[in-house]
């Protein structure tokens, strides 16, 4: 499947008066390109999604099935462009430009993104494959047509302008919402196929996860997935920015972003987790004491896991102990359990290969009220495509079955 920055904006602006007008005449003189011109973008498009866009006939021409759905991207695609530009002018008290597709291109579209995202030229060219010269000419005859500054220079470095970032932004959405209506294209064919951005958090990874995957790839064998790790701000701000389709994780009480919405999943009881053969291995009963004489290691401030082992000291009416080790890894959690007699919290899913192998052991549970809620977190404008759509409903498939 092609990348949706090889796609014309001036060709897809054509594409959006072609469903309009319902025929190409008419359309190539609104947008200022030849018929023959035209026809031909049309047909370089059908063959990048290796499918029709339009039935032709005496009168004009009628979209396909593949045709509407890809018109509804193209038609969401540039509003998102057009709503950046809009809001990088408002401060300047400037006008939006009107069909802003026909002023600037996909190339200096592409190489902003590319320059704000490393703050070097020289990076960047070697990022996208362009040459510095050409990534100097694009970014300066976008900044000619927006009328705003988008790069600031100190000696030999660069940096994006706040402008930049947000039409980076906007760029990158427009890119998604490309991005899915080549997937809904693909979905038409006789195998299926397309690609599935999925941001996951520790608590997901152990076993839930795995599962449905498994499922979901044997029902979609030409389709692919690629899991995504990271820190919780940096998956949502890729999320937000449609690099991403979904998010799971433990659900957040605040969310730092008002574009985007969470789904419960399932509940997560948590167990006090250490390793096999530990001193409080086997007791009925925890006290406060047994929880203080250990070390512990649990995430940073804001995390729901950390916020749970402070509601857990608070509720027995002491202060939490020194923390010695702060982690989100629950790789290295379980690697510091291992060399001694450290405790943390998890659940039953995140340890239960260990505890399978008699490496990490439950050391006692918190009781009903000490429950980790998991979530599904995505765009509150997310228009998913088919295959998204359908990992999203076997995610909640397989929660309502757990």
């Amino acid at each position: 499947m092609h990348e949706p920055h090889t796609l014309n904006l001036r060709h897809l602006d054509a594409l959006r008066e072609i469903d309009h007008r319902g025929n190409i005449s008419m359309a190539a003189a609104q947008v200022g390109l030849s018929q023959p011109a035209l026809a031909q973008a049309v047909a370089k498009i059908e063959r990048l999604l290796g499918a029709p866009l339009y039935a032709r006939h005496a009168a004009g021409v009628s979209p396909t099935e593949a045709g509407r759905r890809f018109a509804l991207r193209v038609q969401r695609a540039l509003r998102y462009l057009a709503s950046g530009v809009r809001e990088i002018r408002r401060p300047a008290q400037l006008p939006g430009i009107a069909n802003v597709e026909r002023r600037v291109t996909m190339a200096q579209l592409r190489a902003l993104v590319a320059v704000a995202g490393v703050n070097s030229y020289a990076a960047a060219a070697e990022q996208v494959g362009l040459s510095q010269p050409s990534l100097h000419r694009a970014m300066r005859e976008l900044q000619q047509v927006l009328e705003v500054p988008l790069l600031t220079r100190s000696g030999r470095a660069v940096r994006a302008t706040d402008a930049a970032n947000r039409l980076v932004h906007f760029t990158r959405l427009m890119l998604a919402e490309l991005r899915a209506g080549m997937d809904e294209v693909s979905a038409l064919g006789a195998t299926p196929s397309g690609h599935l951005r999925v941001g996951v958090l520790p608590v997901a990874r152990a076993r839930f996860l795995p599962a449905m995957l498994a499922d979901f790839c044997a029902l979609h064998p030409a389709a692919s997935v690629e899991v995504i790790e990271g820190p919780y701000a940096e998956l949502l701000a890729r999320l937000r920015q449609g690099d991403m389709d979904l998010l799971i994780g433990s659900y957040r009480e605040s969310v730092p972003a008002r574009d985007v919405v969470q789904e419960t999943l399932f509940d997560d009881a948590l167990s006090v987790v250490g390793r096999a053969g530990h001193p409080l291995q086997g007791k009925r009963r925890l006290s406060t004491q047994d929880l203080l004489d250990h070390p512990w290691v649990v995430p940073a401030r804001g995390v729901p896991m950390r916020l749970h082992w402070e509601r857990m000291f608070a509720a027995r009416g002491v202060e939490p102990p020194r923390l010695r080790v702060q982690c989100g890894s629950v790789m290295l959690m379980r690697g510091l359990m291992l060399e001694g007699d450290w405790l943390t919290l998890m659940s039953g899913d995140q340890f239960l290969l260990e505890s399978q192998a008699g490496k990490l052991a439950r050391i006692g549970m918190l009781g009903p009220e000490f429950r980790r809620c998991i979530a599904m977190t995505r765009r509150k404008d997310w228009r998913p495509a088919p295959l998204a759509a359908h990992f999203a409903q076997m995610l909640r498939d397989a929660a309502a079955n757990r």
